[in-house]
């Protein structure tokens, strides 16, 4: 058991050690993981305290949240490419329209002018 006292502590790396205070009179102490749960006397009230059970594992939860998110982008992904070809398809033949629709004016044009010339004649 290891007192940190006044100073500051430092932060361990996760999963290997548990920072809490004393229940009464608020002394830190580091220890290790698998002191959780376990009653200690504090060095300085001399009470007993207990070693918090540390909270389940976030990296377990956002292992789970990341994997699901990655799923859901690359649905998107696929989704996104489909709807891509679907309008990639409806501009090739938007433009197909557009020339028949260009050489049916022209047609009506010529076919406008050969009727006048014939009605002058």
């Amino acid at each position: 058991m290891e007192s940190a006292g006044a100073s500051t502590p430092t932060i361990p790396p996760p999963g290997s050690d548990i920072v809490f205070a004393c229940a009464h009179c608020s002394t830190s102490f580091v220890v290790d993981a698998a002191a959780a749960g376990m009653t200690l006397t504090c060095e300085k009230c001399r009470k007993p305290t207990t070693v918090p059970t540390p909270a389940p594992a976030p990296a377990a939860e956002n292992a789970a949240k990341i994997s699901d998110l990655q799923n859901q982008l690359k649905e998107n992904e696929s989704q996104r490419t489909e709807i891509t070809g679907y309008i990639n398809q409806l501009s090739i033949q938007l433009h197909r329209w557009q020339l028949r629709l260009k050489s049916l004016n022209e047609r009506q044009q010529k076919l406008e002018a050969d009727l006048a010339a014939l009605g002058r004649s």
